[in-house]
């Protein structure tokens, strides 16, 4: 009865959800963005118009990214819903005196829970009684080295036991226990609209008003002329749509997803098409260390034997690895050939002293795992590569005794029949092992094992001393006493292959690669100096001081909480901010990040936080994918050149024509027409362009600059001014020779604009072939339907054209080439001298 009145105030053991947002209200989300609402404003013109084509195309795309937007929309209740996967489905108490399965959504504060070796601890608990309890805090802190509790000490939900068992009272639960903690964060965490959203947002209300305010001149200019007021009314609204590239959310649309294929082939799973974009903005990488620059899992990487040192090389659990000689030759002893007997001594010792062992791998587990404590499972790996078989050397030596690890002594050891006679051996720290009276103090050996104990610690390996005596009699586990130093072992989460290979890449692209691990000062330094980001008498900063984000590129005993504020210094500071990491402790992190990159081996609570998900869990691979975010972004650039060069000419034509003496240089469906053409097939090929040779090795963009930013506002101006001109001069010739001038300035201006789609290509080096063939074929295809307004009969009563000579489409076609022409002289003339 108590457990239920506790039950009614405190509420279940689990995360609160919120309520999730009806349909109409994520569709009216996204119906507002400006840059939608622009289109759903042309697409009413174009009806108004009777240009059905255009319109169907315009409300087609508005649909397409309203679908995607609300797909997006859901990514935040899938973060929150899969951290059930990491909670307890039931759990074992005391209750009335007696043992109860119970759900764990059922615990309250005060129950008494019992949890054992392989159990996810069901809610936060004070223990009360331990044995051998050491607990795997990884996915929520990061640390992969399991901790020991005891009496007194606290459980977090969440965390796994990796030996032993324990009894403790339940402290907090739901929302308010660690887990549930998180999982506010990141519930409450929001990414912010993406760079790309912000400015291809401030774009479209910047192109909202200048083509409204364009257009009211061309509009009074006409009634000031004496042109009658409804035709003035339908150019001038034609003009607005020929000012806005209704087909830019079709080519970002295109260009996002082209880029989400192909980093899906590179084993990169973008969560979110903006997410490619947000790639080629970013300016600083944020890497967690367990599991993204490191591999997140134990290995032997030195053994000190004799005055020897020995290396060890595999990869984490796997057996196969090799071991040699620092001082010998290069040549690893595949399988232990050759080594020395000290050396399969002190492996063998190490794993007697154990409990754990290693997993093979299977169709759900590609990776040998371990079964049991990492530091254990990382000295059986290390007798395999020795060339021993574990299970053989436990079974040659069963267990008669032990004492398990003690937090206080910070040793464990046990006693084995070894032949006819009994073996007592001891590991654990070299303070404690490599003393008096486990070992004789006056030994030189052991003079020797603190040294290179000392040295391996300084190098940020967790070192452990290994001792052994075998006596006639069993000794007793519980006071080791004369035993005989075999080595030390240092144990390491070894750097992943390509980390380092990943921050010189990073260099390279002008990317700041920081560290972020809640790890000592020294085993991040020491990380940081492996990966090539810091080096000795650098700063090493701390979660509680985010500020010194801008100065420092390493930062430890970094709390969850403050990774978030970490980030937040970062972007308050101008930067495009990447996260990447692999545990629940990183998922509010990835949330609050410009993009969130989690480990494909990971949580599922990291994954579904995540904006991209690396499936071969290589930090190389977000090289691949900034090089494709960059390339997006060009071709969306590219595009908009292209496109408002076009516009511009248009608006400018119908401007300037009647001061020339042109009285109505377009008709209203004239300028509908090469809208039509020229912002349909070709610019929307112009987003699946290739990525320009310099892609990784230039600095990224300004965070601060726009769309148009960067020369691209003037590269617009100067074409359409080029547009302009060789248009405006083909109509004036065509009206003093007598010719149809309207339908040669209709004919020059759509021509010149299909060059220009050939001409703002990307760079190919010398000799490359044609990467981009379906810009050709859309180009080509343009130019016939161009071709047939002036030579179809009933294109040319629809559109108003007159037929015209080969002599005239000739000099419409020469002009038409002159813009493209000094657009590709003057970017070879930039290449040459670069």
């Amino acid at each position: 009865m108590e457990a239920s009145a506790r039950l009614a105030v405190d509420g279940p053991n689990e995360v609160a959800r919120p309520q999730p947002r009806r349909l109409p209200a994520r569709v009216a989300a996204q119906l507002t963005d400006p840059l939608v609402s622009l289109l759903l404003v042309a697409g009413a013109v174009t009806a108004l118009l009777g240009d059905w084509p255009d319109t169907v195309i315009i409300l087609l795309v508005v649909c397409l990214n309203t679908t995607i937007g609300v797909a997006q929309q859901v990514r935040a209740d899938r973060a929150i819903s899969a951290l059930d996967s990491l909670r307890a489905p039931t759990a074992r108490v005391v209750r009335d005196g007696a043992d109860a399965v119970v759900k764990a959504a059922d615990l309250v504060c005060g129950d008494v829970v019992r949890v054992e070796a392989g159990d996810i601890v069901p809610a936060d608990l004070l223990v009360t009684d331990a044995y051998r309890c050491r607990v795997d805090e990884a996915a929520l802190t990061g640390e992969s080295v399991p901790a020991a509790r005891e009496p007194g000490d606290d459980l977090q939900a969440g965390t796994v036991l990796v030996t032993g068992r324990a009894v403790g009272v339940v402290t907090r639960t739901g929302a308010r226990s660690a887990l549930g903690r998180i999982a506010t964060l990141v519930a409450a965490t929001g990414s912010g609209p993406t760079p790309l959203q912000r400015r291809i947002a401030q774009l479209g209300r910047v192109l909202g008003a200048t083509a409204v305010a364009l257009c009211l001149v061309v509009f009074l200019a006409g009634i000031a002329a004496g042109r009658p007021v409804l035709v003035m009314a339908l150019t001038a609204v034609s003009l607005v749509v020929a000012a806005v590239p209704e087909s830019l959310p079709a080519v970002v649309t295109l260009a996002l997803a082209l880029g989400a294929r192909r980093m899906a082939r590179r084993q990169a799973i973008p969560r979110s098409l903006e997410a490619v974009e947000t790639l080629g903005s970013v300016t600083v990488v944020a890497a967690d260390k367990t599991g993204t620059l490191t591999e997140g899992r134990m290995a032997v990487r030195e053994a000190f034997v004799d005055g020897i040192t020995y290396l060890a090389s595999g990869s984490g659990y796997d057996p196969s690895g090799q071991v040699r000689r620092r001082d010998g030759p290069p040549d690893w002893h595949p399988a232990g050939q050759g080594l020395p007997e000290a050396v399969l001594e002190l492996a063998r010792a190490g794993v007697l002293c154990s409990d754990a062992s290693v997993l093979p791998p299977t169709d759900q587990r590609p990776q040998w795992t371990a079964a049991g404590d990492p530091l254990e499972a990382a000295l059986v790996t290390f007798a395999a590569r020795c060339g021993l078989d574990p299970d053989a050397v436990r079974a040659g030596s069963p267990r008669l005794a032990e004492h398990p690890f003690d937090q206080a002594t910070r040793q464990m050891t046990t006693v084995h029949r070894h032949g006819g006679r009994f073996l007592t051996v001891c590991k654990g720290a070299p303070e404690s092992v490599l003393a008096a009276p486990v070992v004789d103090d006056g030994d030189p050996a052991v003079a020797a094992a603190r040294a290179a104990a000392a040295r391996l610690a300084a190098g940020g390996l967790r070192v452990l001393a290994v001792a052994a005596r075998t006596t006639a009699q069993p000794a007793n586990p519980i006071a080791p006493a004369g035993l005989r130093v075999l080595g030390v072992i240092g144990i390491g989460d070894p750097l992943r292959p390509a980390a380092r290979d990943a921050a010189a890449a990073f260099a390279r692209a002008g990317i700041r690669l920081m560290l972020i691990t809640g790890d000592h000062p020294a085993t991040a330094g020491h990380i940081g100096g492996q990966v090539g980001i810091w080096r000795p008498g650098d700063p090493v900063g701390t979660g509680d001081r985010p500020e010194q984000a801008r100065d420092v590129r390493v930062f430890a005993r970094t709390q969850p909480e403050q990774k978030l504020d970490i980030i937040a210094a970062l972007q308050s500071g101008g930067q495009v901010v990447a996260m990447t990491g692999d545990g629940v402790n990183d998922a509010p992190a990835l949330r609050r990040a410009d993009i969130g990159v989690a480990m494909g081996g990971g949580t599922e609570v990291a994954r579904q936080a995540a904006d991209l998900v690396l499936v071969d869990d290589n930090l190389g691979t977000v090289i691949a994918a900034v090089a494709e975010g960059r390339r997006v972004y060009d071709n969306i650039r590219r595009f908009l050149r292209y496109g408002l060069a076009g516009g511009a000419a248009e608006i400018a034509v119908m401007l300037f024509g009647p001061l020339l003496g042109l009285a109505v240089p377009l008709l209203p469906g004239q300028i509908l027409w090469i809208n039509l053409l020229t912002h349909g097939l070709p610019g929307v090929a112009l987003g699946a362009e290739p990525a320009e040779p310099d892609v990784l090795t230039r600095p990224p963009r300004r965070p601060d600059e726009q769309v148009l930013g960067g020369g691209l506002l003037r590269d617009v101006l100067v074409l359409g001014a080029l547009l302009t001109t060789v248009t405006l001069a083909t109509g004036l010739y065509a009206a003093s020779a007598g010719w149809p001038w309207q339908s040669m300035v209709f004919m020059t201006l759509g021509l010149a604009q299909l060059g220009i789609a050939l001409a703002v290509r990307a760079p190919r080096p010398p000799g490359s072939r044609q990467a981009n063939p379906g810009l050709l074929a859309a180009v080509v295809v343009s130019a016939l339907a161009q071709l047939a307004a002036v030579a179809v009969p009933l294109l040319r009563t629809l559109l108003g054209t007159h037929p015209l000579s080969p002599a005239q489409l000739a000099t419409c076609a020469v002009t038409a080439m002159v813009p493209a022409m000094l657009l590709w002289l003057a970017r070879s003339a930039r290449q040459r001298r670069t």
